[in-house]
């Protein structure tokens, strides 16, 4: 017997404004039986494609845990760099830059959330296919 994923659930201070603010950042949604709404505790949303599912829940700790989640997410429709650009302007914060760490094209972009949750945006698939036939893999 195994476990199998469930949800991840994401500690915060405000469950709604950050579950909203990674719903839109997604394009995820919520449970339509079970909206969220200001001044919940717990939040849920959900990849309609994959079903893949974050659940933000409020701690009362001043402090929020040290070790947190952390997410790597891809562009679906534009560029790991013309998603940067979109994320910076809803705003998210750059952390550390390794694009073009593995030559040019390449690498990642460590941001965080408006809570300061860290996560990694990766070129989209579209961009590792064509560096991948760029270099004869």
């Amino acid at each position: 017997m195994s476990v199998f994923h469930s949800h991840t659930t994401i500690d915060c201070h405000d469950a709604y404004a950050l579950s909203e603010w990674w719903r839109v950042a997604l394009d995820y949604a919520m449970d339509p039986q079970d909206p969220n709404l200001p001044g919940h505790a717990a939040c849920m949303i959900r990849d309609p494609a994959s079903g893949h599912t974050l659940l933000f829940q409020e701690v009362p700790d001043e402090e929020l845990p040290a070790k947190r989640i952390h997410l790597d997410v891809r562009p679906r429709e534009r560029t790991r760099d013309e998603e940067i650009a979109w994320l910076l302007e809803h705003g998210a914060v750059a952390l550390d830059d390794h694009r073009g760490r593995y030559g040019p094209g390449s690498g990642w972009l460590v941001m965080a959330d408006p809570e300061g949750n860290p996560f990694c945006v990766l070129r989209s698939l579209p961009e590792v296919a064509a560096m991948e036939g760029a270099s004869g893999h």
